[in-house]
């Protein structure tokens, strides 16, 4: 029997290469005075996509949470360009699932619940990003840079 000599890719690799897939073409923005709170389910895709994605958004600064303790000490602590739900948590909800990470105040929320609480911390106009395809992260977090309220940086 012949053996495969092709690397096999972990879930996670798939994943990252599917963000930098979403990349595209265009001029990058200068993003490096706006910031993005990322709410997460894998501290390892977590740590991988807090070193990938930053220089892919213009030097955006991402801090990436994976439970809720941190998560609402962040919103709670300044304000955000954006606030960004990554595609596992977003995945957990389509399927009416807690979000992993979650503490006794959060238990059974779902993306509605989360939403209303970033906009009691960040205000009406916060941009949040959801999506359950990795592919589209970095054109929506990109638009959303674009729209956000931060006054730094020129919008479109």
């Amino acid at each position: 029997m012949a053996e495969n000599k092709r690397p096999v890719r972990s879930a996670r690799d798939r994943m990252m290469g599917e963000i930098v897939e979403g990349v595209g073409q265009g001029e990058l923005s200068d993003f490096s005075a706006k910031s993005i709170l990322a709410r997460g389910c894998d501290p390892q895709m977590a740590l991988r996509a807090s070193k990938v994605m930053p220089p892919l958004l213009g030097g955006v600064e991402l801090i990436s949470c994976t439970d809720d303790e941190d998560f609402i000490a962040k919103l709670r602590a300044r304000k955000w360009s954006v606030v960004f739900f990554a595609p596992g948590a977003c995945r957990y909800n389509a399927a009416n699932r807690q979000i992993p990470g979650g503490i006794s105040h959060t238990s059974g929320w779902g993306l509605a619940e989360y939403r209303a609480l970033v906009r009691r911390h960040q205000g009406e106009d916060i941009q949040i990003v959801e999506t359950t395809e990795e592919r589209e992260i970095i054109p929506l977090l990109r638009r959303a840079l674009l729209q956000s309220r931060d006054s730094s940086i020129p919008g479109p």
